[in-house]
């Protein structure tokens, strides 16, 4: 069954309008679908509704609500990832599996050892992220899109520590403390979690300790050290075993 996204502007007491010009064209020209057919929509923000259409034109398609149910594959705990900028090709796939999985916020992060630097098109990066993440959450079903921020810079972000609950700084340094002894010895679950994964090179000496003193728990995922592809969506993985299933 396809998923469509709406704000809540389109949703009325008995009806959903679709108006998004790339939702349409699939809509109209790759499904092919017809008054008549039923599709999924979420309101991207709570709700989500099984529809009949009930018309279509080049501007809109309304439909009929036949069914509303708060989010059913949304997870309770909100993750952002904070992620090292990979070389070209790797932030694509790790917002494809981390979205697939649940996180709730992407934020690539520029560090020391960042192979990829901060340039004009940085933007375009940005936009094209952004659908990675909008097709994934189709694929997989869920009711948000994860959002995907600008690019920042590791010295920039330590201040936004105070937001979460809790900062995990996996770090292939550690020995003492794992991620599974972490989630394990809080005495309550979090609301919000933060986890910070550095690019090929990983972090440097002197950002590692940036990132401890700014309140980031070190923790260990394994006795292996991972690619930056792999590290990511295996915390998010881990985080998510332990608090959501």
């Amino acid at each position: 069954m396809s998923r469509f996204f709406v704000s809540r502007e389109n949703i009325f007491e008995d009806q959903i309008t679709i108006t998004d010009p790339e939702d349409l064209r699939h809509i109209t020209k790759v499904l092919r679908l017809r008054p008549g057919d039923e599709i999924d929509v979420s309101d991207s923000a709570e709700f989500e509704y099984h529809v009949e259409i009930l018309s279509l034109t080049s501007d809109v398609v309304s439909a009929r609500i036949l069914d509303k149910q708060a989010f059913a594959r949304e997870p309770q705990l909100r993750v952002t990832l904070f992620q090292g900028v990979p070389k070209q090709g790797k932030m694509e796939e790790i917002i494809q599996k981390s979205t697939e999985l649940g996180v709730h916020e992407i934020c690539p992060v520029f560090t020391h050892r960042s192979v990829v630097t901060e340039t004009k098109n940085t933007g375009k990066k940005t936009e094209r992220w952004q659908r990675v993440a909008s097709e994934a959450v189709k694929q997989c079903r869920r009711g948000l899109i994860p959002v995907v921020r600008e690019p920042g810079h590791l010295k920039d972000l330590l201040e936004e520590f105070s937001r979460y609950d809790l900062v995990l700084f996996p770090y292939e340094d550690e020995q003492e403390k794992s991620i599974k002894e972490v989630l394990r010895s809080l005495p309550e679950k979090p609301e919000t979690v933060a986890v910070f994964i550095g690019p090929e090179g990983g972090f440097s000496e002197e950002e590692a300790k940036q990132v401890i003193k700014a309140g980031g728990v070190s923790v260990s995922l394994g006795k292996t050290i991972l690619r930056t592809e792999t590290a990511g969506p295996a915390a998010l993985a881990m985080i998510f075993y332990e608090w959501e299933l």
